[in-house]
């Protein structure tokens, strides 16, 4: 399943668009989808979101080499979707 193929994202910079946020997770491999979880009433950014990578190796490299990156001066947490549960 996609279970290990994704990986939550949180501590997002609110001014970060999903298009930059693909740029970095790039670096690892071929990331299928950004999806930036969003307030249902107002559109505003919750500051997390999801990354589905092409397969789980790509996944758990993102984890393992993209956690704490530093995107607009904030440190971005990754770890495996399935942990947050959603």
């Amino acid at each position: 399943g996609q279970a290990g193929r994704s990986v939550f994202v949180g501590n997002i910079p609110y001014n970060a668009t999903e298009e930059q946020l693909e740029d970095i997770f790039r670096a690892v491999g071929q990331v299928v989808s950004f999806r930036l979880v969003k307030n249902s009433d107002t559109g505003q950014p919750k500051g997390f979101g999801f990354c589905e990578f092409r397969d789980a190796q790509t996944a758990e490299s993102a984890i393992r080499n993209l956690n704490n990156t530093e995107m607009n001066g904030r440190m971005l947490r990754i770890d495996y979707a399935s942990n947050i549960g959603e």
